[in-house]
């Protein structure tokens, strides 16, 4: 994997170049940083892709920087680990599948789909995740779930089943790891006292401001 800044005309873009991709794709961030995932291709391709997602590109730079709610336009695109992807890109495969097979193009058909992806991935991408933090923690959970939920990002029981938000596939990665850290100390101390926090912060150093940060994320309604 190689990465550098490019220049489009009066942006700047980290291209990100992973020859094991099958396509190509173009993501905006919190941060107003646009970036550009490839494999091994052309300056004229890059050139080419740049000015055809342009308006797109604008359209995204314009709303964060005046705070306006993302809202994402559905059967167009994905938000994922707090970024915006046009749908055609690989993570996205298992929802153009569910939405292929959708008999009534109804909206709420189409954000059943949508429901469904994030908790499909869910299982892909916090699984493996949690049993990492889990093993680094030393620490044993009984059951793990996940679910939609409107409340809460997670949560921990007295018969030590943690449940993930399905949505937080919507935030940044850090955000997540913050989360699943959080329930997993929830199996040593099952309160928000000084010592669940300290057990926090040895695996997490920056939990303070990660705590602080996922605060203030709403997240946007498709």
């Amino acid at each position: 994997m190689s990465m550098n800044e490019i220049t489009f005309k009066d942006l700047n873009v980290e291209h990100i170049c992973k020859p094991r991709l099958k396509n190509s794709y173009i993501s905006v961030n919190h941060d107003l940083k646009v970036i550009l995932k490839t494999p091994k291709v052309s300056k004229y391709f890059i050139d080419n892709l740049l000015l055809e997602k342009e308006q797109w590109i604008r359209k995204q730079l314009l709303k964060l920087s005046l705070n306006i709610p993302q809202k994402i336009n559905i059967e167009d695109e994905l938000l994922l680990f707090g970024e915006i992807y046009s749908i055609d890109i690989d993570e996205a495969t298992y929802l153009r599948q569910k939405l292929q097979r959708v008999r009534k193009n109804s909206q709420e058909n189409i954000l059943r789909c949508y429901d469904d992806f994030y908790k499909h991935y869910s299982h892909e991408y916090l699984t493996p995740r949690i049993k990492y933090f889990a093993k680094k923690m030393d620490l044993k959970f009984s059951d793990l779930k996940f679910r939609k939920m409107r409340s809460r990002w997670g949560s921990c029981s007295n018969t030590r089943t943690i449940t993930l938000n399905s949505e937080l596939m919507k935030v940044k990665k850090e955000l997540i790891d913050y989360v699943i850290v959080h329930e997993l100390a929830h199996l040593v101390h099952m309160n928000h006292s000084k010592d669940f926090h300290s057990l926090v912060e040895i695996y997490l150093p920056s939990s303070k401001a990660l705590r602080r940060e996922l605060r203030g994320v709403s997240l946007p309604s498709l």
